[in-house]
């Protein structure tokens, strides 16, 4: 039930944010240089993403608007399956507050109610929202995402005196929490372009004023390969697995059957969520002996079809 806590190989998850002017967009594609690999950016901002291409070769694809979530999902989607390593999004900030984005969703809801009311509408676009979060937390790309700010006050009523305006500082234009989705938060100021750390989760910017650079993305892809590997260790599991439930024999007819059921020629071609899959059907086979008895008759049946032994490597997924 319990295991050793051991961190993980991760990609990043990181917010600049400051108001416009601060530098979000030339920092973010400096940082990706530094990380490597293919960049796309999702440009929201007029095209401004284009301005900085002689930096280095990077792809764009712009939303004019609407602004509504989807149009940053599928985007997110089609960067993935293209092979981008890394994603800005420039801004994040118009999901929420542009024409099209969720407030602007929320308040057409609740004005085509016949109550006008905020409740039933907020019902409605919150999981619009909270899947634009889920598709950047889940995605296989490092992500840098820019987000405007705003000053934010509160007003202080006492009994008896007169209400008391009192500054609270920089608020994203987001929803508020969504600071605690990503592993880096760095607050760009106006100025002198310089980031502090309002979150980090690595430590590497604890307590520091930095300008962001390629060697800011080079130390945060550093941290992120610092820890165990996860796919190695579900590898591992899984190969364990087998040899606690005497499919020893078997191993090569079961990573054919893994092969097809994923269409993959190579374990590299093998997903995360598809291994996270096979650890949990070998776990229901270990738990259950009926199930377990009818899988060795699936492989069995597997090894009969291809007519030879199950120790035949042909067309068998390479591991």
């Amino acid at each position: 039930m319990f295991r050793k806590a051991q961190r993980k190989q991760a990609k990043l998850r990181l917010a600049l944010a400051g108001p416009s002017g601060s530098g979000k967009t030339y920092s973010a594609l400096l940082i990706a240089k530094g990380i490597g690999g293919p960049v796309a950016m999702i440009d929201t901002e007029r095209r401004s993403g284009e301005l900085y291409s002689h930096l280095y070769e990077y792809d764009v694809s712009p939303i004019d608007g609407p602004f509504d979530p989807q149009s940053y999902i599928d985007r997110i989607k089609a960067a993935e399956e293209a092979g981008y390593n890394v994603i800005i999004i420039d801004s994040l900030s118009h999901a929420w507050a542009g024409v099209g984005g969720i407030l602007d969703i929320k308040d057409r809801i609740a004005k085509s109610s016949r109550n006008n009311n905020d409740f039933t509408a907020w019902r409605e676009a919150t999981p619009k929202h909270n899947e634009l979060v889920d598709s950047i937390l889940k995605s296989s790309c490092h992500i840098i995402a820019t987000l405007r700010t705003k000053t934010a006050y509160e007003v202080i009523q006492e009994e008896g005196k007169k209400a008391k305006v009192t500054k609270l500082g920089l608020a994203f234009v987001q929803r508020e929490g969504l600071d605690y989705e990503f592993t880096v938060v760095l607050d760009l100021s106006i100025d002198s372009h310089i980031a502090s750390s309002t979150k980090d989760r690595t430590g590497i910017f604890d307590g520091q004023y930095l300008t962001p650079s390629e060697e800011t993305g080079r130390r945060l892809l550093e941290w992120l390969n610092s820890g165990t590997d996860p796919k190695a260790e579900l590898l591992q599991q899984i190969e364990n697995l087998i040899r606690q439930l005497n499919l020893g024999d078997l191993q090569p007819a079961y990573w054919l059957y893994a092969g097809n059921r994923y269409q993959a020629a190579s374990v590299d071609q093998l997903d995360i969520p598809h291994l996270q899959e096979q650890l949990t059907l070998l776990t229901q086979c270990r738990q259950n002996p009926s199930k377990l008895d009818q899988f060795q008759k699936l492989l069995a049946e597997m090894v009969r079809q291809r007519g030879g032994s199950s120790g035949d490597q042909s067309s068998v997924l390479t591991h």
